[in-house]
């Protein structure tokens, strides 16, 4: 392997991106709510089994859109892993509603099912879990407390697309859940996410609050005459030329979510004597989930380790990249939330964690390199 820079990500192409933009420009269609949305939003539903997919500009725009369906407001509390992305959160503190940040499993990096329940107040409304990496939380946990103290269950599945939980597709388990075609992921289309709506009882009034509030949805399907406002609404939907590219990433879900699982599995092969040899960690995935390869994290004892493992790592070409800072220590997050408990496992998370190259198409000879290279650089230590 030469020392050319291996990239952290780069994003997928199936090779018909460019046909079917082609398609819709010829088409004159440009706006919302084409053929091209209508065959994304067919395939989300037969891959999630859920009532209903609505395409979106953002993940953060679907959880927008589930923050408003779920009714939240001043006064309510949301439930949420302190380790994610601030969409997770802004988008309930939008509507008024206080995050409140719990702690991490420190295997998985997934919310924790125990802090979520001790976070439990009379003024909780929601129950929020992230499944991090592409991997599960434990949804029968979190399912169980949902229903004993009635919380909207809504699944951040923004990493998850093509991942299970006891054979259901993540995203489908929640009332609501949410998937994210950032260029970042596994599929995209630049900018882009999906809202799943899984109680039928909900799908009419998504979808009139997905488009700005109006019964566009009943107009196009010629169930009126003339649409009109009736409710609250975002202007939620992407235009055909996002639709497009992303079908031609949606028919390739299954081929590029097994090169992935290959790539982690040779990334887990690789390090595992220095895993079994007490030097790092890998992030653990359940007997009862099946993940995406999104992501293969490595957590280090400590900051210094793992800044001097990405500093080797970047000498042989290898371009890794850390992940966030927990939110309940974000100044926005001390304003607009409040923590539930010390959080001692996210609270480290930021010194402790490096990822590396994760995409459809990282050279084979990677694993092995790394694993090489951290041997040598932690005591000698060789596969």
């Amino acid at each position: 392997m030469t020392t050319d820079l291996i990239p952290f990500h780069r994003p997928f192409m199936s090779g018909n991106e460019a046909r079917y933009l082609q398609h819709a420009l010829d088409a004159a269609t440009l706006c919302a709510g084409g053929a091209f949305t209508a065959r994304c939003e067919a395939l989300l539903v037969a891959h999630t089994g859920a009532q209903r997919a609505l395409l979106t500009h953002s993940c953060t725009n679907a959880l927008e859109l589930a923050a408003v369906l779920s009714g939240v407001g001043p006064g309510d509390e949301v439930i949420l892993p302190s380790f994610t992305f601030t969409s997770t959160a802004t988008a309930f503190a939008l509507r008024g509603a206080t995050p409140v940040f719990v702690d991490v499993e420190p295997a998985t990096l997934n919310i924790d099912p125990a802090a979520a329940a001790a976070a439990i107040t009379p003024r909780t409304r929601a129950l929020v879990p992230v499944h991090y990496a592409g991997t599960s939380c434990d949804m029968t946990a979190l399912q169980q407390l949902a229903d004993q103290h009635r919380l909207w269950l809504i699944e951040d599945a923004a990493q998850a697309i093509g991942a299970s939980y006891k054979g259901q597709p993540l995203g489908s388990m929640g009332r609501l859940g949410t998937l994210s075609f950032h260029a970042t992921k596994n599929l995209g289309c630049g900018e882009g996410g999906a809202l799943l709506i899984n109680d039928p009882d909900l799908v009419e009034r998504a979808e009139i609050l997905h488009d700005k509030g109006t019964t566009r949805a009943q107009f196009r399907a010629g169930r009126i005459r003339q649409y009109d406002w009736v409710d609250l609404g975002l202007s939620a939907p992407p235009s055909e030329l996002q639709a497009a590219h992303l079908l031609a990433q949606l028919e390739q879900l299954a081929t590029v979510t097994q090169q992935r699982r290959l790539l982690w599995q040779a990334y887990q092969q690789a390090l595992a004597p220095l895993v079994q040899a007490g030097l790092l960690q890998t992030l653990h995935v359940p007997v009862d989930c099946t993940h995406n390869g999104h992501i293969f994290g490595l957590l280090f004892a400590d900051g210094g380790q793992r800044d001097r493992a990405q500093a080797a790592l970047a000498a042989a070409g290898l371009q890794t990249a850390l992940h966030y800072q927990p939110l309940h220590l974000s100044p926005a997050g001390q304003q607009l939330g409040r923590a539930h408990g010390a959080l001692p496992h996210a609270s480290t998370l930021p010194g402790r964690l490096l990822r590396l190259p994760m995409w459809h198409g990282v050279p084979a000879a990677v694993p092995e390199t790394v694993a090489r290279v951290l041997g040598d650089l932690f005591g000698g230590a060789r596969p």
